[in-house]
């Protein structure tokens, strides 16, 4: 299993150290330490975290004490930023991108408004957390959007899925259309003709953990279609615990969180990747910590 995914298979355990524990170690106060959890200055690698009770492996926490206050449940949060792009953490719950007819604040949105001007690149579900770039200027944007056109960003998501997905990893190719029939979007049946207008969609699955008929699910995408992880998915059988718009899978949240953002900078050369453990809601959930 590889180093990524621990915080998924761990189980809770009474003699493991947790979030609180590590910044009592720190020097930090009762007080001191709700206030920093509470205005997100601590940090799981790229996921910011406000669970004291958390099991975390102290080597991968880190306190920001001079960031500016804000609430990880709620509010997206930059993770990382040059003159050219930035990455963000976005909780679940806030939109990738201003949607018609809607009034809420989006993470593109708020870039602008941090940095002056920023274009999106991809996007992640209003119920997804986890990591997203932005370029920040136009020229960018084209070279990141190049990236992903010939599948050179490294995505990986991890998902919260109904039943004990099989032990072998997997690789799910299909054709995409819009409507597949009862207005959603979903793979062309086999053996029917393909329409023109069909798009090839490439998802690679590996199960992290399973217990109490439920499973950790590890999505890597080659491709990078609208809900492609949630069809893959619910069309195998193995549908996203608060899915309700391809399944009864019923949850508190989508369980399905932007885990690994991996690309080569467009400009310097330079390997990027990040990391975002699983969010608090989820890590309960599932059983894990960090």
């Amino acid at each position: 299993m590889r180093t990524d995914d621990k915080e998924v298979a761990r189980q809770n355990g009474a003699d493991r150290p947790t979030v609180g524990s590590w910044l009592a170690a720190q020097g930090c106060t009762g007080k001191e330490a709700r206030a920093h959890l509470e205005n997100g200055k601590v940090w799981l690698e790229q996921t910011p975290v406000r669970d004291a009770r958390r099991p975390a492996d102290p080597a991968r926490l880190r306190l920001e004490a001079s960031r500016p206050r804000f609430n990880p449940e709620r509010e997206p949060a930059v993770v990382y930023r040059d003159t050219r792009l930035c990455v963000v953490y976005k909780p679940s719950g806030v939109l990738s991108v201003p949607a018609p007819g809607r009034r809420e604040p989006s993470v593109l949105t708020a870039c602008q408004r941090w940095f002056g001007k920023a274009f999106a690149v991809h996007r992640i579900d209003e119920g997804t957390s986890g990591l997203m770039m932005f370029a920040l200027d136009e020229a960018t944007q084209t070279r990141l959007k190049d990236l992903l056109e010939v599948h050179d960003v490294e995505r990986r998501y991890l998902a919260w899925v109904q039943g004990v997905f099989p032990e072998a990893p997997c690789t799910v190719e299909s054709w995409f259309v819009r409507d597949r029939g009862d207005g959603l979007r979903g793979s062309v049946l086999a053996g029917r003709p393909r329409p023109t207008d069909a798009k090839r969609a490439l998802t690679h699955l590996i199960r992290i953990t399973s217990g109490g008929g439920r499973s950790v699910v590890e999505a890597r995408l080659e491709t990078g279609r609208t809900h492609q992880v949630r069809i893959h998915l619910a069309e195998r059988g193995f549908p996203i615990i608060g899915d309700e718009l391809y399944s009864r899978a019923r949850g508190s949240r989508l369980a399905l969180h932007a885990h690994i953002l991996g690309f080569k900078h467009p400009w310097s050369g330079l390997t990027h990747r990040y990391v975002s453990p699983l969010p608090d809601d989820l890590a309960r959930a599932v059983g894990g910590g960090g």
